[in-house]
């Protein structure tokens, strides 16, 4: 309670008061309102650039009306959406707060003594609202459905479907490392397959087995069948082998382990990110930088819908000569710059080796400057 009780104060130090006023609804409902209308006449022009690209490879792969419609474009809305959820939010507060500001309510509203602390109190609460369902949108709701849509991309679009792989090592728990000669995605099943374990980085333990089968129909995880084995247990100078047609077992991989599919990181919750990048982290496997961008992004993009609030009203609160043009003209362009450093931040973390957190953040940090300062600026 002592907590909810300071992050009130600090809301109503620098906001003002907490009670919400009919004012405070007016551009709260103006804002939502804005940003809806925009996301759907964007993403709609953005369905039909994307629908007109893939018009040939759709028509070529003879695939149903009702799986580009179900599968690709009904989850492509929420996913385009939410990727671009900044840039709606942005030019939202720019065209909408520069539409107050050339009818002159803005003004009206500074007669009546309100300050830009306090005018930006029902903009900051909607930026909190959008914020929040735009985490738990990404976070836990449209990778799911991104499914579907990834599955689609890479099996009618991209046509890269990989469904076997040779040569897989992995460390599957701490000192155990197992290797397959080569899987068979469709049947579950590989042939060639060891696994070693180390203590103080001796073999201990050697177990080979001609044949390993995935079990689909378990209700454990991780549950494999080894046909045809051998154990080999070493002991000091001591050796002892044991042999058998079939065994069942628990092995830490399973395999979706082995193969790396386009944009495979869209498809996992916040939870399963997390468990997928401390197990790779675990067997030594590369490209986790991948999964860890997109793990911080979860938690930045939600974020920069403050930022970007703050950055709005500050251009947007006061009449200028150009009118609305000029105001959406550099909202514009500070939108695109976000996107554009956001992306080539990223890249350098996957490529180039920098720290995911920090190369996700630093375009948060940076408009956050930009933000801050325009605040200073703008008159109280």
């Amino acid at each position: 309670m002592t907590g909810h009780g300071s992050m009130g104060k600090l809301f109503s130090k620098l906001f003002g008061s907490l009670k919400i006023t009919r004012i405070d609804r007016y551009i709260i409902t103006k804002f939502l309102s804005t940003y809806i209308f925009l996301i759907a006449i964007i993403i709609s022009i953005a369905i039909i650039f994307d629908f007109n690209e893939k018009i040939d490879k759709i028509t070529q792969s003879h695939v149903s009306i009702q799986k580009v419609i179900f599968d690709y474009y009904l989850n492509f809305v929420p996913y385009f959406s939410n990727l671009f959820s900044p840039l709606f939010v942005f030019i939202a507060v720019i065209f909408f707060t520069s539409k107050l500001a050339d009818n002159s309510e803005i003004i009206a509203m500074k007669s009546t003594g309100m300050s830009f602390r306090r005018l930006l109190r029902p903009y900051m609460i909607s930026a909190g609202i959008i914020a929040l369902t735009t985490f738990l949108l990404g976070a836990y709701v449209i990778p799911r459905g991104n499914v579907a849509r990834v599955n689609f991309d890479n099996t009618y679009i991209k046509k890269k479907k990989i469904t076997s792989a040779d040569n897989i090592q992995m460390q599957v728990d701490t000192g155990v490392v197992a290797y397959i000669t080569h899987f068979d995605n469709i049947t579950k099943s590989g042939y060639g397959f060891s696994l070693d374990k180390f203590v103080n980085k001796k073999l201990v333990s050697h177990l080979t087995a001609q044949t390993i089968q995935y079990d689909t129909l378990s209700e454990r995880r991780y549950s494999w069948s080894l046909l045809n084995y051998q154990i080999r247990t070493l002991k000091g100078m001591r050796e002892k082998i044991t042999s058998g047609e079939k065994m069942d077992t628990i092995i830490m991989m399973e395999p979706s382990d082995f193969f790396y599919t386009n944009n495979q990181q869209e498809t996992m919750t916040l939870p399963q990110l997390d468990e997928f990048i401390d197990r790779q982290k675990l067997r030594g496997a590369a490209g986790v930088s991948t999964f860890e961008v997109e793990f911080h992004k979860r938690f930045a993009m939600p974020f920069a819908a403050f930022i970007l609030t703050i950055i709005g009203v500050s251009l947007s609160c006061e009449k200028r000569k150009g009118g609305m043009g000029t105001s959406i003209g550099i909202g514009l362009a500070l939108s695109f710059s976000y996107i554009l450093f956001q992306t080539i931040s990223a890249t350098f973390a996957i490529n180039a080796g920098w720290p995911p957190m920090i190369s996700v953040w630093i375009p948060n940090l940076l408009f956050a400057l930009i933000a801050f300062i325009l605040f200073k600026k703008t008159p109280q």
